[in-house]
């Protein structure tokens, strides 16, 4: 019995000894590879990193002209010389400039959601609601002049042109005081 459990010791030896082996084998094998590759996989997410970086500026660049053009545009829009009005098909004022504001004598945000043809006088409120009916049945521009008024109370004269636009249908107004001129032009 003793030379079969020598036997036995002596293949559980040999067996663990050539795993030893082929386990240094396959290290000094894989050692080399594992370092390509580990480089390989460096260089990789090195060149991904740099090239995340390079987008970063490209988006931060594109952001900072998008924030510039609104800014310019936001200014050219607020603060024009002239009323600028959005409005949707039953007239109500989805958003204008500070000169709109001023026309129809109220602070901006106070009028956001008001129905426009309130501040047309009573007599030019027949000549807004043709024009209104006409850019919203032609998908033309149109123009006509009219007084603003609210309670009875004259405001100013304003030629104004309308067109709609999109597919949500919203009718962009510019608006004109010509009180000035058509005094000029009555005297």
């Amino acid at each position: 019995m003793s030379n079969k459990e020598l036997d036995l010791t002596n293949a559980k030896m040999l067996r663990k000894k050539a795993e030893e082996k082929l386990k240094e084998k396959q290290k000094k094998a894989d050692q080399p590879v594992i370092e390509s590759d580990v480089k390989k996989l460096m260089h990789e997410l090195q060149v991904h990193q740099i090239e995340l970086e390079m987008q970063n500026e490209e988006l931060q660049e594109a952001y900072n002209t998008a924030e510039t053009a609104l800014k310019k545009y936001t200014m050219l829009y607020d603060f024009a010389p002239m009323g600028y009005f959005t409005l949707d098909s039953e007239g109500s004022i989805l958003d204008l400039n500070f000169t709109g504001a001023e026309m129809l004598g109220d602070k901006r945000f106070s009028l956001l959601d008001s129905n426009f043809k309130l501040f047309i006088s009573e007599d030019s409120l027949p000549v807004f609601n043709n024009f209104f009916s006409k850019i919203y049945t032609s998908d033309t521009k149109e123009s006509c002049e009219v007084m603003l008024g609210y309670d009875k109370k004259a405001l100013c004269y304003v030629y104004m042109e309308g067109i709609v636009i999109g597919d949500d249908r919203m009718c962009l107004l510019s608006v004109v005081d010509i009180s000035e001129f058509r005094k000029q032009n009555n005297t």
